[in-house]
């Protein structure tokens, strides 16, 4: 039988509540932005008897920039400044005393978010309670990138995605030909020479000079990439 382990609070009918949990420190690793997956489990205030108006449904999700793991229980202050609010986050659904009680599954919900970007070394998460009846289950930390790809002769190394909400961006890639490599035409095609370059009589097959290429035994080509219509000479 697996064991599930959770955060749990519902002090309900206590008022002015604010109660905090804390992780570990997380080295970002050369990320500029976070994404945080939570799963968790909220009550229905309204099915809780005579239950205060303070009763909560929703939390905040905080994080705190550091360069090394100073924090302890009194540093950073458990409130907003020094601690940045990313959101507050809410149940899509929410479960009642009936659900248990009539054998049906704690209603768990998922959420993400990300923030950024971050500059130093690592950070922590923090997670305020202020008058709910949660668990908090799961929490994924990650970030993005993309992996090392070679695409049309140019390679692009691996990089992690930006700072900003939109993970799309430019990245200027390094050529990954060799300097000398054999190509050769297919059986039916012919090569002249023009004024600049290498053509193929029906079509164009290579055109200018920076690298050199073979399209036959004895022939060389100068392109900036393999002849579009060569093939490799094994």
């Amino acid at each position: 039988m697996n064991t599930i382990r959770t955060y749990q609070v519902c002090n309900v009918f206590e008022n002015s509540q604010n109660n905090w949990v804390r992780t570990k420190f997380i080295r970002r690793r050369g990320a500029q932005r976070i994404h945080v997956e939570m799963k968790f489990s909220v009550r229905d205030c309204s099915s809780i008897p005579n239950v205060p108006g303070s009763c909560k449904e929703t939390f905040n999700l905080y994080y705190y920039e550091s360069d090394s793991d100073t924090a302890n229980k009194v540093s950073p202050a458990w409130m907003e400044n020094p601690w940045i609010k990313v959101d507050t986050i809410a149940a899509d659904e929410s479960f009642s005393q009936v659900d248990l009680g009539g054998g049906g599954v704690m209603k768990i919900n998922t959420e993400m978010r990300s923030f950024g970007p971050v500059s130093r070394q690592g950070f922590y998460l923090a997670f305020q309670d202020y008058g709910g009846c949660m668990s908090l289950i799961a929490v994924r930390v990650f970030y993005r990138k993309c992996p090392r790809v070679v695409r049309n002769g140019a390679a692009f190394q691996e990089t992690l995605s930006g700072g900003g909400e939109h993970l799309a961006g430019g990245r200027r890639g390094a050529c990954a030909c060799r300097t000398v490599r054999r190509w050769t035409f297919p059986s039916s095609s012919t090569a002249t020479e023009t004024g600049n370059g290498w053509s193929r009589l029906a079509d164009a097959c290579a055109r200018l000079a920076t690298r050199l290429w073979r399209t036959g035994p004895s022939v060389e080509v100068r392109a900036a990439v393999p002849p579009s219509h060569c093939v490799p000479f094994l």
